[in-house]
């Protein structure tokens, strides 16, 4: 694709003016593409879909149904992106390329030294109020999680993968996780409320002391205590193999301050139910290997990916005891 080319059609079918800066990618996306222009109408940014993901017999219902969660974080003044409407669309398609266009906001995402209790305590707030829009008192039932690793190690293996060495001696604690994490979202608190699900550091631009959630593709409803419970482990340096329980515990007070949730509950469920990074570790053993992935760029973030979810997984392993503990000190302060 000549990207240019295909930029100058964005603009004329979409009236955003004339190209003055750009396009020019944006580093960051792990998924999609980002892309920023700026015309003599204003400054954009556009987010290019994954074709491989669009293929997905969901993806489109997927994004249907996060459109209309955004507009309800919109109507009750969630601090976000959100997507552009032309002709009545979010979603906009050239030539089989789907994407969304965004106005521009000059923040940046923190790296995990630069995070502070404030920050937290922000993303904590925004979290709870999100929640607060739709939240139910009704069992959640979640899918279990049947990835055959073994399968994946062996093709790597045969494939003469170099991620063959980080996987070969992790199957026993991928299968344990898998595992426990099928038995444990059946003891999850009976509540769901809409989620991000996806509010980590990377998605959040700050600017100053002001802020904007971006990617909100993910939206939709899943229990609260568990997405609370993985934005703390991330907000608190989680992403660094390296948390500050003092901001863990920040964000975790802060967030049972401004929701009418009990914190006295299960949390080694809670625990072991956050398990989604093995489905992020699959889907990037498949781009390394080009399965469901046709360009080197991509089977290389790929590589990366893998390499990061895995000392990500043994990190969460060794460091249980110690998260468990300091959520117990917060319950055992009735903190509330």
């Amino acid at each position: 694709m000549d990207i240019y080319l295909f930029f100058n059609k964005i603009v004329q079918q979409l009236d955003l003016g004339m190209i003055i800066d750009g396009p020019e990618e944006v580093v960051g996306g792990l998924t999609h593409k980002m892309f920023r222009v700026f015309t003599d109408k204003g400054r954009y940014i556009v987010k290019m879909l994954n074709p491989n993901i669009m293929k997905n017999s969901t993806s489109f219902d997927d994004c249907d149904k996060a459109e209309f969660y955004e507009e309800l974080l919109k109507q009750n003044d969630i601090k976000a992106i959100y997507s552009c409407v032309f002709n009545n669309k979010k979603m906009q398609e050239i030539e089989g390329q789907y994407f969304y266009v965004y106005e521009w906001y000059d923040g940046k995402t923190l790296k995990d030294e630069e995070i502070t209790s404030y920050h937290c305590k922000e993303m904590a707030k925004a979290v709870a109020k999100i929640h607060n829009i739709d939240l139910v008192n009704q069992e959640f039932n979640d899918k279990e999680k049947n990835i055959d690793f073994e399968y994946y190690i062996n093709l790597c293996k045969k494939k003469n993968s170099p991620i063959y060495e980080l996987l070969y001696d992790k199957l026993d604690l991928l299968n344990n996780s898998m595992k426990k994490g099928n038995v444990a979202i059946k003891k999850l608190p009976s509540y769901f409320s809409i989620c991000h699900n996806d509010m980590d550091t990377k998605n959040v631009l700050w600017l100053g002391n002001d802020y904007r959630i971006i990617d909100l593709e993910c939206l939709g409803y899943y229990n609260p205590y568990v997405e609370l419970y993985e934005l703390a482990l991330c907000w608190s340096g989680y992403e660094g193999c390296n948390i500050n329980f003092d901001l863990f515990k920040t964000f975790f007070k802060t967030y049972f301050d401004n929701i009418n949730l009990d914190m006295n509950i299960d949390w080694e469920s809670i625990y072991y139910a956050n398990n989604g990074r093995l489905e992020w570790l699959e889907f990037n053993i498949k781009r390394s290997l080009m399965i469901d992935c046709d360009t080197k760029e991509e089977q290389e973030m790929g590589l990366n990916e893998v390499k990061k979810t895995i000392d990500h997984l043994v990190y969460y392993d060794k460091v249980k005891d110690e998260i468990l503990s300091a959520i117990s000190e917060l319950c055992g302060s009735k903190m509330r």
